[in-house]
């Protein structure tokens, strides 16, 4: 097992009934709408659906960056809206990674400093840096440890965001279209890193608008208009997936 849960019985992670809306100049937008899901250690879930279906916002919601208007969410047996601001941002660094399409690297740091970004503050434990260490070797990236951003190819900076959002051993790792701006060859070296943090007892949610990435993980969810749909044909579903 990779992580160490808060409550060894409980899911990776558990929403019910999730609601958000926004206000717009053309009114009011349920962009969540009564979304239920649970995901457990081992699990890797695709989430598909059309441009502006509410993809990213269920994302946000799931990793305690975005409150629902309505409904539940549980990491690892815990609330984190019932947290105050640091703290949740404490819980999350703890039990969630985060893997966008956009990297997210500090440009004026290397790459083990961009890995190790939310520990430098209070001076990163050894156990960290070596794990950090470890995680760029094993990403073929262990010989670009004082480059900064802008010397590393695409793949390379991905990479980096990876390792970055493993660093602390997650149960839970969220990656928006992680494989957006990368060729098939660095496409697919993300995935299996993915695939791997799942097989080793994590759980991933993975929005995608990519057919290869879809494919490799386990399970699949769709979301149209907000609302969860039935999943592909073929695709296993998520255990309490309703609409």
């Amino acid at each position: 097992m990779c992580c160490a849960m808060t409550d060894s019985n409980a899911p990776a992670v558990k929403a019910e009934d999730l609601h958000k809306r926004f206000v717009t100049a053309e009114g009011e937008v349920h962009a969540v709408d009564s979304v239920s899901f649970e995901m457990r250690a081992g699990d890797f879930v695709a989430l598909h659906g059309p441009s502006g279906c509410g993809k990213s916002t269920l994302l946000l919601m799931t990793g305690g960056l975005l409150s629902p208007d309505e409904g539940l969410v549980e990491i690892a047996g815990e609330d984190p809206y019932k947290l105050n601001a640091e703290g949740r941002a404490a819980f999350r660094g703890a039990h969630v990674g985060f893997v966008f399409q956009q990297f997210h690297l500090i440009p004026y740091l290397n790459v083990l400093d961009n890995v190790l970004i939310g520990e430098l503050a209070d001076q990163a434990k050894v156990s960290l840096v070596d794990r950090a260490h470890n995680l760029l070797d094993k990403f073929n990236i262990g010989h670009r440890l004082n480059h900064v951003p802008s010397k590393l190819s695409i793949g390379e900076q991905q990479r980096v965001a990876l390792a970055r959002a493993l660093l602390r051993e997650p149960e839970l790792v969220l990656a928006d279209e992680p494989t957006g701006n990368l060729d098939p060859e660095n496409s697919e070296i993300i995935l299996q890193h993915l695939a791997d943090f799942a097989d080793d007892g994590g759980a991933v949610i993975m929005v995608t608008h990519d057919d290869r990435a879809r494919a490799a993980a386990k399970t699949s969810m769709h979301l149209e208009d907000g609302r969860m749909v039935a999943p592909d044909k073929g695709k296993q579903e998520v255990e309490g997936a309703t609409t």
